[in-house]
């Protein structure tokens, strides 16, 4: 059961095209949104759509896939984990950041 401990699964559709950072030491990192849906009926038979917007973080080869492949639009299914962090803005003000670091990603869908 270690092995279970925080995975994240996903599938969903980019809600952008990624943003790719490439730092001083080479290494790539590429930020981009996943949105996700989940569908039901209400009690009026009406379909009703939820739609979930998800960080997602990719680095290194997975960076560099991310770079070339995907852009806005495009259906995935990644694995990953959950992290939190905080920094501060310019006005002194203390932001939180939920993310998703993917290791771990299928492109689905048409080519």
């Amino acid at each position: 059961m270690s092995t279970l401990r925080n995975k994240v699964q996903l599938i969903g559709n980019l809600g952008n095209n990624p943003e790719i950072i490439t730092l001083e030491n080479g290494n790539k990192l590429a930020k981009f949104s996943l949105a996700t849906n989940e569908s039901y009926k209400n009690a009026e038979g009406e379909k009703i759509t939820n739609t979930d917007w998800h960080n997602l973080v990719a680095w290194g080869k997975t960076a560099e896939i991310v770079e070339k492949y995907l852009e806005k639009g495009k259906e995935i299914a990644i694995e990953g984990k959950l992290t939190s962090r905080s920094y501060e803005t310019k006005e002194g003000e203390k932001r939180y950041v939920t993310e998703v670091v993917v290791n771990e990603l299928l492109m689905l869908g048409n080519k």
